[in-house]
């Protein structure tokens, strides 16, 4: 079978069989963690804290930590305070010219903006940790236990999970380094996949428990899934190429350029980002006028307009978040693509596209192709983002439906591709076979090698 002689090809490759058992010996490290408990932690009195991740954002942070936020284990936070503090310095790296100016510095300044991207992930883990401990303290009285108190215990406990999360942040830079694939996206992944086998058994679980149909259901389920993963693939590798005609240059008795090339513009250039933003501004309302006010009480309106735990009333909550993904889309597809320096860029190579001016007129046909492109991606970004939702309302359990789109979905998707990207370029640069017979795989970056 060609799948068992791609792994035997694979494990030829002797840097890159090294490189994958490194990575499986880091992800066990990570996986080894989030299991322990915080010291002074009662294991039994997190019931509440795991009822509270249940949904919401909170679930998204669980998710993302591979259950060790609602174990309040020692890396409870994760990743997500180094993904803040990224998303942060990503925003000024736009809007002030020191950070702009360390972006064209090439490798030297981008070893300064990882510096700061450090420096802030500890500013914010020093206020996220205490937070988090406030909150922990709060489920186990809920669930009749006590947390070790006093301020030495406060103290020692942020120390911890400060420094659980940032040797997360070092195995997932010795995954880029020594590993195989992106590290920090990789850490992610595999957060999100360790809940995949406990959902889908409860599922399965339910599904036979119905007096009939059961199998059926779950099967359906399954394909449904299936055709999901597909329709995020297509999302994440989508490109619009232009075509670009590069002027014919002498240099001796050498002739340089004539050949045309292709500009791939990406249907999604966003990625993930509008998500993260979009529920990061749904979830400040519900914080501030609270989680667990009466829906039939005076907030009833906002209740209704914000709570995705309220069935009846989920049709506004994903109304609301869909336009605000939409938008976040086209916000953030603006402030990372650049037509202008595109069109620079063509200009000094002496290249253009054929039909349109150099200069000014480029640029604006550049901004208008991503200006079309960018409408079907946010809408299909939107729907994605929503399916889980629908999900819900199909009988799916909730922790089952969160893998039938949203965040969770297209980072998986995303990271899948990329990782199978990488170890498909180490077969073919030893002369081997790819991993599909026709084609080759494209990452995130909408190309694909050879």
């Amino acid at each position: 079978m060609r799948a068992i002689q791609t792994i035997k090809n694979i494990w030829k490759i002797e840097d890159l069989k090294n490189r994958i058992l490194v990575t499986l010996l880091l992800i066990t490290v990570y996986r080894f963690l989030s299991v322990i408990i915080l010291p002074g932690i009662n294991p039994e009195a997190l019931t509440h804290l795991q009822a509270q991740t249940a949904g919401g954002l909170m679930s998204l942070l669980d998710m993302f930590s591979g259950g060790a936020f609602s174990n309040a284990s020692i890396v409870a936070l994760g990743i997500m305070p180094y993904i803040s503090a990224s998303i942060v310095i990503q925003l000024l790296s736009i809007a002030i010219p020191y950070f702009q100016k360390l972006q064209r510095e090439g490798e030297s300044g981008r070893r300064k903006i990882n510096q700061y991207t450090r420096y802030l992930t500890v500013a914010i883990l020093i206020f996220q940790a205490p937070a988090y401990l406030v909150n922990l303290n709060v489920q186990m009285a809920q669930a009749g236990a006590e947390m070790t108190g006093g301020l030495w215990f406060t103290i020692s406990s942020t120390i911890i999970l400060s420094a659980g999360s940032m040797f997360v942040l070092w195995l997932g830079e010795r995954i880029t380094d020594k590993g195989i694939g992106n590290g920090i996206s990789f850490i992610i992944m595999v957060g999100i996949l360790a809940r995949f086998p406990e959902s889908f058994v409860q599922e399965f679980v339910s599904k036979i428990s119905e007096a009939s149909g059961g199998l059926i259901m779950l099967l359906l389920e399954i394909i449904f899934l299936l055709l999901v993963i597909a329709g995020a693939i297509l999302l994440v590798q989508g490109t619009r190429r232009i075509p670009v005609q590069y002027a014919k240059q002498m240099v001796g008795n050498r002739q340089y350029g004539g050949a045309r090339q292709y500009i791939p513009l990406k249907v999604n250039a966003a990625n993930v980002m509008p998500i993260i933003f979009a529920q990061a501004i749904m979830f400040i309302p519900i914080s501030l006028i609270g989680f667990d006010m009466n829906p039939e009480g005076g907030g009833g309106f906002w209740f209704k307009l914000l709570s995705p735990l309220a069935d009846s009333n989920g049709f506004w909550y994903n109304f609301v978040f869909a336009v605000l993904i939409i938008a976040f889309t086209y916000f953030y597809t603006a402030i990372t693509i650049n037509p202008k320096q595109m069109a620079e860029d063509l200009k000094r190579n002496n290249g253009f596209i054929p039909g349109v001016k150099p200069g000014k007129k480029t640029a604006d046909y550049i901004d208008d192709v991503m200006s079309r492109i960018t409408l079907p991606g946010s809408f299909f970004l939107a729907i994605v983002a929503i399916l889980p939702a629908f999900a819900s309302l199909l009988g799916i359990s909730q922790g089952f439906a969160q893998f039938f789109g949203g965040t969770s979905l297209l980072i998986l998707v995303g990271v899948v591709l990329d990782t199978l990207q990488q170890v498909e370029s180490h077969l073919l640069m030893r002369h081997y076979d790819g991993l599909l017979k026709s084609g080759r795989i494209k990452g995130r970056q909408g190309t694909a090698y050879r």
